[in-house]
């Protein structure tokens, strides 16, 4: 088989729309190299949690790669892709000196090219997230392990906006609550809760690739008694009440269903929303504040912030 590779020049505000814009079109799979990886801050804080080359990485920025099948409807789609990826500048979306390139690559090197960037990383002071793949040895007896095998395409808990829902539902699931998680990709926000004490767990997403992704992942973990994955377009259809829902997608997708939030969420629930870029925090604190919701904290990692809201009784 032959593969196709998209490399994207880009800056790290821009990950996450990119990333989905080409999931969207039909990816394989997609790796991240980013530049500020070598400096994060919170390596000062928990120690030397990546074992990195900076030979591996873009001297500044991100460089996003996604994979294709080559075949002439890929073909013909890339300059498609190439105008949805620039077209996000119409959403304030930053993109730096934006460049793109399709390389051709064999079948090896699509399967494993990833794999490389991935390594234990400590999200928060009792949480580290594992890939299967590598030996772990947890630091003390408290430190919860998530292990996680995320393929190519879905979250693997490095980028801020899942670092912020881990760190939330650490402070926020209590034992016995009942969690909803909503966009779950590898179900790494899901497995948190199930540790972390949720009694039940449900964890949505509409791409069928995700729902088999995050079911492996929580084989993986031992957390099938505990969550349920479903595909499912964000709410819609969902009856259950919930005493917290998460979500880590994009501002433009969280704005689309604060109503159904608040109709899932049980008297004082709280819901937990990330994938929201600096400039966005005010629009989607409005739809939420709208919807009945009280905005009642917020946290941030570089340019991404995670808003806090509650139901009333």
């Amino acid at each position: 088989m032959k593969w196709s590779e998209i490399e994207i020049h880009s800056v790290n505000e821009a990950v996450e729309p990119i990333t989905y814009a080409l999931n969207d079109s039909g990816a394989s799979g997609v790796s991240i190299e980013d530049s500020a990886d070598l400096t994060r801050e919170h390596e000062d804080r928990f120690g030397e949690i990546y074992d990195l080359q900076a030979a591996d990485y873009p001297a500044e920025g991100v460089i996003i790669k996604a994979y294709f099948l080559t075949t002439e409807d890929f073909l013909a789609m890339v300059p498609e892709i190439e105008a949805r990826i620039r077209g996000l500048a119409a959403f304030d979306i930053p993109l730096g000196d934006l460049t793109f390139q399709v390389n051709e690559v064999n079948d090896e090197e699509w399967a494993t090219a990833w794999k490389k960037y991935y390594h234990p990383v400590k999200i928060t002071d009792h949480i580290t997230v594992v890939p299967t793949w590598e030996d772990y040895t947890p630091e003390t007896d408290d430190e919860m392990i998530i292990e996680l095998d995320p393929g190519m395409a879905f979250g693997t808990g490095t980028h801020p906006t899942t670092q912020l829902c881990v760190q939330a539902l650490e402070k926020i699931v209590k034992t016995g609550d009942e969690v909803i998680d909503v966009g779950t990709g590898s179900g790494v926000l899901s497995i948190a809760s199930a540790k972390l004490g949720a009694r039940s767990v449900l964890a949505t997403d509409l791409d069928e690739v995700a729902v088999r992704a995050a079911r492996e992942n929580i084989a993986q973990n031992h957390c099938e008694n505990i969550v349920t994955i479903q595909q499912n377009d964000l709410l819609k259809g969902i009856t259950q009440k919930a005493d917290v829902i998460v979500a880590n997608i994009l501002a433009e997708v969280i704005v689309l269903f604060p109503e159904d939030v608040h109709a899932a969420l049980k008297p004082n629930g709280i819901f937990i929303a990330s994938g929201i870029i600096e400039p966005k925090r005010e629009m989607v604190t409005e739809a939420l504040i709208e919807a009945g919701l009280t905005v009642y904290h917020t946290e941030q990692i570089t340019d991404w912030v995670a808003i806090y809201a509650k139901r009333g009784e």
